[in-house]
């Protein structure tokens, strides 16, 4: 089993990202790890049904997260987090391909390893899997009182830029990790995660779009 779990944008002004997000599709934070400042970032976590979106900022100069900021020109898509349920055979078989971990935690109730975006291609991907099935550490403790569904119901996929779409394709299906997910041409920000795409509650308001956070945020 693999499934997108949690989207991450990154953003310059936390706040301000959040208030529109939270506004636009009727969410509240359900959680804010003090945990991402080990990377030098603060953030915020949205649920959405069983799903999460998370928008990170950095707090000091250095910061991986800051570097995407300045290199695709502000704020944008960051990571695609995948709740998996056998991390030990995925990581086999990436690591066949030649993929790297940048960072990885092993907890009572969770196993993460996220993957080096070089060697995937487009963004950074993690690969989750909870010790419970649906559990999710990363949400905070009482996340599943705050699954707002008014406007959006569950996180789609997303679309990610890309120099050579087909072979970014290629790249992630022999990986696994083609799985909500799309490829399409990248814009003159380059590579990395485009567009967000969320189930409407309301479909008569599927294929509306909007920007939010320096990604198209489509409806379903």
């Amino acid at each position: 089993m693999i499934r997108l779990r949690q989207v991450a944008l990154v953003a310059s002004d936390l706040a301000s990202v959040v208030g529109e997000l939270c506004e636009r599709l009727a969410v509240g934070v359900c959680f804010r790890d003090p945990g991402v400042a080990e990377f030098g970032l603060h953030n915020a976590l949205m649920t959405i049904g069983d799903q999460f979106l998370e928008v990170v900022s950095p707090l000091q100069p250095g910061t991986t997260a800051g570097r995407l900021l300045e290199r695709r020109g502000g704020d944008g898509g960051y990571m695609a987090i995948y709740e998996v349920d056998d991390l030990a055979a995925r990581l086999a078989r990436i690591a066949a391909h030649g993929v790297r971990t940048v960072w990885g935690i092993d907890l009572p109730d969770i196993r993460t390893r996220h993957l080096h975006p070089r060697d995937v291609g487009g963004a950074i991907v993690s690969l989750d899997q909870p010790v419970s099935s649906g559990a999710w550490r990363w949400g905070g403790p009482d996340w599943r009182a705050h699954a707002e569904t008014s406007v959006v119901t569950g996180i789609a996929g997303v679309a990610i830029g890309a120099a050579d779409p087909a072979a970014m394709h290629a790249r992630w299906a022999e990986l696994g990790l083609a799985h909500a997910v799309r490829f399409q041409p990248a814009g003159a920000r380059g590579e990395g995660i485009d567009e967000l795409e969320l189930v409407a509650a309301d479909r008569r308001r599927a294929d509306v779009a909007q920007q939010i956070g320096g990604v198209i945020v489509r409806f379903v």
